[in-house]
């Protein structure tokens, strides 16, 4: 069998809205070989079925290679789904993926990246996700994906807080305006250029206030309970900034230092709901076929 590793990612950062994404080191990983039928071991029984977003995956990249059969795979899912953390993402990724390398590697880097944008729609997460990293992205009007790796300081310290609901995309979508004024694209525009000046010089004051973001997290923190009751904990014990994660319930703290156990004992004990605190390292190497196991 092979293994493959894919990553979990935040996208936009804050002002970065569907263009910038980070990838961490919490896993999705698939072990795959090939079948005469569709095997899923150790999946969710929600997701054990024809409609699994890997096995879904799996064929795009199969039907772009040119062939047509099955996979037996096992699950080992340590991303949680729709929690803003690219749980699509890596089931995508991670199936393409193994389409091109139970076929010989059939498929380029560019070409599985193409494909994978093309499923999730938009390439924030799916850039992180794929080449690891911090990443600045986009799909121009011909199809066309861009993506760059940027630098991010070694002084960063990254903590996931995932609450215990499900935020599902499309109402987090819904929630957000048609338009925006002039005004708020500069200011928006100007904190995302600075915010990632401030993540690849380790410069805490300039994220403070670059990380604020104006186009969609004012609306989405309403779909997230108790999200400035995090807020203030997190960032006055720590003098990082919190934003959310995607499209949430994730909220993602970036700071110089980890919470305090204080601050993090105070955020999971908030009255009627459940905050698991994760301090992840990023994933410089995307998604990985590991070889043979």
């Amino acid at each position: 069998m092979l293994r493959i590793k894919a990553p979990a990612s935040s996208a936009n950062l804050g002002p970065g809205f569907d263009c910038l994404g980070l990838a961490f080191d919490v896993y999705n990983t698939f072990d795959v070989e090939l079948s005469d039928h569709n095997i899923l071991e150790n999946c969710e029984e929600r997701f054990s079925n024809e409609d699994n977003l890997f096995l879904q995956a799996y064929r795009k990249g199969c039907e772009a290679i040119g062939v047509s059969d099955h996979v037996h795979v096992i699950f080992s899912c340590d991303i949680p789904v729709s929690r803003g953390m690219g749980s699509s993402a890596a089931f995508i990724s991670a199936g393409i993926t193994a389409a091109s390398a139970l076929h010989g590697n059939a498929l380029s880097e560019d070409e599985i990246f193409r494909l994978i944008c093309k499923m999730e729609g938009h390439p924030d997460n799916a850039s992180a996700c794929l080449f690891g990293g911090l990443t600045a992205s986009e799909i121009l009007k011909d199809g066309t994906c861009i993506v760059r790796n940027l630098p991010v300081h070694e002084s960063w310290k990254f903590t996931l807080l995932v609450p215990d609901f499900e935020i599902e995309t499309s109402s987090a979508r819904e929630i957000l305006p048609f338009a925006y004024p002039r005004s708020t694209l500069v200011r928006n525009t100007v904190h995302a250029i600075l915010m990632v000046e401030a993540l690849r010089s380790g410069d805490l004051q300039l994220l403070r206030t670059s990380a604020s973001d104006l186009a969609h997290e004012p609306y989405r923190k309403a779909l997230i309970n108790d999200y400035e009751k995090v807020r203030r904990i997190s960032e006055s014990d720590t003098g990082g900034r919190l934003v959310i994660s995607g499209s949430g319930s994730t909220c993602l703290l970036m700071a110089d230092r980890y919470l305090s156990d204080t601050a993090r004992k105070n955020i999971q004990n908030i009255p009627d709901s459940r905050w698991q605190v994760i301090e992840a390292g990023i994933a410089c190497g995307g998604t990985v076929c590991g070889g043979n196991i």
